[in-house]
């Protein structure tokens, strides 16, 4: 009877932490669920090493009276590994992961394991825990010093005694057995079997869910649970092919070694290489250089980091447009006299515009002609005379409006009239002096209170 496995991965960080240090891979031949510790000092590599590292066993190039020792082969591979590079990097130094995986190969199935990872067989119904766990509290229910429900709360259950170091003397149990059609394998982290009890992961199990969705439910009643720890699971059924659905055959790989691009190694090319670059094609933006082996984001970090993309940006921006309201806000408070189409008029903003931008507007029109004004005065009003408040520039509308009524009388008399004229320069006492400019009409004016003008000294010549 031939077989296959329809299977499906899934790996969430959890609420309790900030980055994955679980890794998972699922495809045709394998499935493996690797649980990374050692915080800061690289649990995320270490899984994602070994992970990658065992990928090279998904092909069919393994009979089943050898696939236990290439199982164990590679489990000892991906140890080297961990001690290659923590060798090359010290910083490393006290990174481990544990594994759990299955090799199919043919009708068998070669379950391998060291650390607290779980692997679980449903049969008939009834859920097996196939591993037993290489933690402090597994030796005192050994011992009959505690009770299972007693080391769910011990304080000291998180303490795996035998785990992936890169060590020579870390050993993996290794056993064989007859997969049957029917059969659903479950592989999971502690943070799944740690939050979720036996008898909900049975009953999620039996729902006759397909893999992916049973994946999903699984993750999220470890979420409903608090989510301490990073939560990573594969499920998978034995079918019989060709007695219905087709088998997967697309690897998975999920957690921190689908972010991870692995220096060389003995994976290289594998199905899990290939999937996990495609799946760094998706998630980032590009990079793909050659020396950079380490680890990159993990989803959290990476939507982090997407938001301060697009916080920079829009915190400058929103800098530029205060910078700009403020101002215009000051602009707004400036004031000036002059030209509106041959018309004396009070303009607020600036004197002078930017570039296509306009930053005045006519506030007050007058009946004054600019024409009508002195010489010296129409050329400065076409100038623009800036005033220091709206009052100051009214002012000077109104002395500029008796100047023009001089220069009128002026020209009718065809004789000099004396006429105050404005000015926009204040006196000792504090009242404006409206005297003609003795100097260029762009000068402020000093000259004294009253002038004299002659028909020659209006007509709004400029």
């Amino acid at each position: 009877m031939a077989i296959a496995l329809n299977y499906a991965a899934r790996s969430d960080v959890g609420l309790g932490r900030t980055t994955n240090q679980d890794s998972g891979y699922a495809g045709p031949h394998l499935l493996v669920i690797a649980d990374g510790m050692g915080g800061h000092a690289g649990g995320d590599v270490a899984s994602s090493l070994a992970v990658g590292e065992m990928s090279s066993l998904d092909g069919e190039s393994h009979g089943s009276d050898d696939a236990a020792q290439h199982l164990h082969d590679a489990i000892e591979a991906a140890n080297e590994q961990l001690r290659r590079r923590i060798e090359a990097e010290p910083d490393l130094n006290g990174m481990g992961t544990t594994v759990t995986a299955i090799l199919r190969a043919g009708s068998r199935l070669v379950l391998a394991h060291i650390g607290d990872s779980r692997g679980y067989l449903l049969r008939d119904g009834a859920l097996t825990q196939l591993t037993k766990d290489h933690s402090y509290v597994q030796t005192l229910i050994d011992d009959g010093r505690i009770t299972p429900e007693e080391a769910e709360r011990h304080p000291q259950r998180s303490v795996i005694m035998r785990v992936l170091t890169g060590r020579t003397d870390d050993e993996a149990d290794v056993s064989v057995r007859e997969a049957r059609p029917g059969d659903r394998y479950l592989l999971c982290s502690d943070g799944l079997s740690g939050v979720v009890s036996h008898d909900t992961l049975a009953e999620t199990l039996a729902a006759g869910e397909d893999p992916d969705t049973t994946c999903q439910r699984l993750v999220e009643l470890a979420l409903r649970g608090g989510g301490p720890d990073n939560i990573s699971c594969v499920v998978a059924d034995v079918v019989e092919l060709g007695g219905g659905a087709p088998p997967s055959t697309t690897p998975q790989v999920v957690g921190a070694a689908a972010f991870h691009r692995p220096r060389r190694s003995s994976a290289a090319g594998t199905p899990a290489a290939r999937a996990a670059a495609l799946r760094a094609a998706q998630d980032e933006s590009g990079d793909d250089s050659e020396d950079d082996d380490r680890p990159t984001l993990t989803d959290r970090e990476r939507r982090r980091r997407r938001l301060r993309w697009i916080a920079g940006p829009l915190l400058l921006v929103l800098l530029l447009a205060a910078g700009g309201l403020g101002l215009w806000r000051w602009s707004q408070q400036q004031y000036y006299v002059g030209d509106d189409a041959g018309t004396v008029a009070i303009y607020q903003g600036l004197t002078q515009d930017i570039g296509p931008l306009k930053t005045s507007h006519v506030l007050q029109t007058t009946d004054i002609a600019v024409a009508d004004l002195s010489t010296t005065w129409s050329t400065r009003v076409r100038a623009r005379v800036s005033s220091s408040s709206l009052a100051d520039a009214r002012e000077l509308v109104a002395n500029l409006e008796d100047n023009a009524a001089a220069c009128r009388a002026a020209i009718a008399a065809n004789a000099p009239v004396p006429s105050p004229t404005p000015s926009a320069t204040p006196s000792a006492t504090g009242t404006p002096d409206y005297s003609v400019p003795s100097v260029a009409p762009t000068s402020t004016p000093t000259s004294s209170p009253t002038e004299t003008l002659s028909p020659e000294d209006c007509g709004g010549v400029g």
